[in-house]
């Protein structure tokens, strides 16, 4: 299949949600709600579920979308200012937008991993949003466990350009950034020289999405000597895509060494660094699977790389 139009669906609702996203930041107070899980929501998290998912299930009513945030939360009625304020920002995107509407557009993400879905983080590295640093808008469609079309709005990365970068792969076909303003897609591939500026390694901020500790012992083993670069979010894989650093290591935290990766979390970025040439598996060497749950149960950390340097990366953390 060429996924033309799963394609030209997923960057149109990419690009408006990433829209929305800039123009909360830049308008508005961004002010966090804290979900049952303790992490942070914010009216930008709504407003750009809503418009992705009302965008996707238009086009392709039969398809699931597994996405992070629900409206359970923002229903309840002591929650009226933050609906209406979601709203109104969805409604500068989609003018038919209704409180009633947006409801109802963020709920049909609440959907089931099966054969075909999509899975959306709304906004991945809602922290990073919060502080004025990374943050990315993250779809992807996965047929049969494997990650098909992955689309990636990076509004704070300028790798394309002041406006933002929008990174797109479709499984066999390549990836491509171009600026969220819009533009000629060009063509991107990994670092391959373990001589080059950019081999670095990338990881998180927060100390607590990793084992910073074993992250920067790897990235020596193999050769990294470079200070890591940090980062929220996706973005992450979006420099090793772009050649802007060769590996990005997320190993589970001491403090929760049972702790699963979310699909949302990985889809898009999957398919994305896969497509510019380099490699994705956990930290034992298995394939990410998409076609469980909305965690990667069999999987445990993750290791994004170049490609050239991934076996020894693996022979490194089997040593440690």
């Amino acid at each position: 299949m060429s996924y033309q139009l799963e394609t030209q669906v997923a960057i149109k609702a990419v690009t408006l949600a990433a829209k929305l996203c800039q123009q909360v930041r830049q308008t508005i107070q961004a002010e966090a709600i804290e979900k049952r899980d303790r992490s942070p929501v914010t009216i930008a998290d709504f407003g750009s579920q809503a418009i992705i998912c009302k965008l996707i299930a238009d086009a392709f009513p039969n398809d699931p979308i597994v996405a992070e945030e629900d409206a359970a939360a923002l229903s309840q009625p002591d929650m009226a200012p933050y609906l209406t304020q979601v709203t109104e920002q969805v409604r500068s995107i989609l003018t038919e937008a209704t409180p009633d509407a947006v409801i109802d557009w963020i709920n049909r993400g609440n959907g089931q991993v099966g054969s075909r879905y999509w899975t959306l983080d709304p906004i991945d590295g809602t922290k990073g949003f919060l502080r004025g640093d990374q943050y990315a808008v993250a779809l992807a469609l996965v047929e049969d466990g494997e990650v098909k079309v992955g689309v990636l709005g990076c509004p704070a990365l300028t790798l394309a350009g002041d406006a933002g970068s929008l990174l797109v792969a479709v499984r066999h076909q390549g990836a491509t950034i171009t600026s969220l303003a819009g533009g000629d897609p060009q063509p991107i591939q990994v670092v391959r020289s373990a001589n080059a500026a950019n081999f670095r390694f990338v990881e998180s901020v927060e100390s607590g999405h990793g084992d910073q500790t074993q992250q920067n012992a790897v990235a020596q083993a193999v050769g990294i000597t470079a200070a890591p670069l940090r980062m929220d979010s996706q973005a992450k894989y979006a420099v090793v895509a772009c050649g802007e650093a060769a590996l990005y290591l997320r190993l589970p935290s001491p403090k929760t060494p049972d702790y699963r990766e979310k699909i949302w979390d990985h889809a898009a970025g999957v398919i994305v660094v896969e497509e510019a040439g380099g490699k994705v598996t956990d930290m034992h060497g298995k394939p990410l699977n998409f076609a469980l749950d909305y965690k990667l149960t069999e999987n445990q950390g993750v290791v994004v790389s170049n490609g050239s340097c991934h076996e020894a990366v693996l022979a490194a953390l089997k040593d440690a």
